[in-house]
């Protein structure tokens, strides 16, 4: 399915991209300090699934997101963002549980984060996610929504359907033991839902916590081993590896500047995507995936101002 000198066959769908989980609030520290001690805090919007939305739409494609956010001004906020950069709102459930938030510390290499979850998993199979998973060409989530019973219940039904009609799923296993529910055994879970998506994306951090320490080689090939099709494997400084089960591709990293980490693998999830619906081959695909997120380096903050995609390639010399 994956050949990286190929494009893939996607159907005309009327959304490229539909993400589902979490939408939050981001409080970024001032200063770079990850035993938060810094006084003072910027908020942000944030959340994954929303970042992605948010970066696709920006570079040129079409996007959805359902998540759920409280009925508080923080979940206004939330709201308001996404409206202002032309996404559809109606498919966000408001609930009676606070908006969410994580406390994170601005950093130069992986943020350190503290969670305060309330109304992101508030999420349940309707007839919006219904609609957006019917007419889009990729469907794309993490490890929020599955990590807590009420929504893992949801993704674990838009995952069968999706299965059922072809559509691309797209899983970032981005574990932390801080946001599952107590006794559960999230690694294991993860292990096992492997094989039914179709893209997965870890950091070296990522793979560290759900196998342990290894080689980037062996952490893909573990992967690889328990169903995945296509490991991208994101090695910071030193680039990424990326394999199809078959062939195995090195990248160098295209950033020359880093001001804050936060939200740089959502920027390549988006810009990943936006090549993919848009007709590149995998390779190209991944190299304006690369390109995206070193833009986003440059910014603090999950969301920047992306260019489009075909600035990016011409910034980048794509």
């Amino acid at each position: 399915m994956f050949d990286f000198n190929q494009p893939l066959n996607l159907p005309n769908k009327k959304f490229d991209v539909f993400t589902i989980g979490e939408l939050l609030v981001d409080m970024i520290s001032n200063d770079y300090d990850d035993n938060f001690n810094c006084n003072s805090y910027t908020k942000h919007f944030g959340g994954s699934p929303a970042n992605i939305a948010m970066n696709v739409q920006m570079l040129g494609g079409k996007s959805v997101i359902s998540s759920a956010v409280g009925n508080d001004p923080l979940g206004s906020y939330l709201i308001e963002h996404l409206k202002e950069n032309n996404i559809d709102t109606s498919y966000i459930n408001r609930v009676k549980n606070s908006t969410s938030m994580v406390l994170v510390s601005k950093s130069k290499t992986t943020p350190v984060p503290i969670f305060y979850r309330g109304a992101d998993y508030s999420l349940k199979y309707n007839d919006k996610i219904q609609y957006a998973l019917n007419n889009c060409k990729i469907v794309h989530f993490s490890c929020w929504p599955i990590s807590q019973p009420k929504s893992r219940k949801t993704i674990e039904e838009i995952i069968e359907e999706a299965r059922k009609n072809n559509i691309i799923i797209g899983f970032d296993p981005n574990y932390h033991d801080g946001i599952w529910e107590d006794g559960h055994n999230g690694i294991e879970y993860i292990k096992n839902l492997v094989n039914k998506v179709d893209i997965i994306k870890p950091s070296e951090v990522d793979a560290e916590r759900i196998f342990g320490n290894n080689t980037p080689e062996n952490q893909v090939k573990k992967f690889v081993d328990l169903g995945a099709k296509l490991v991208i494997m994101t090695l910071g400084k030193d680039g990424a590896i990326v394999t199809n089960g078959k062939e195995t591709l090195k990248f160098e990293t295209l950033a020359t500047e880093i001001v804050d980490t936060t939200g740089a693998g959502d920027a390549f999830w988006s810009g990943f995507y936006t090549g993919i619906t848009k007709g590149y081959t995998l390779k190209e695909s991944l190299m304006i995936g690369f390109a995206t997120s070193a833009f986003k380096l440059k910014h603090v903050g999950a969301i920047t101002k992306l260019p489009s995609i075909e600035e990016i390639k011409r910034i980048y010399n794509l």
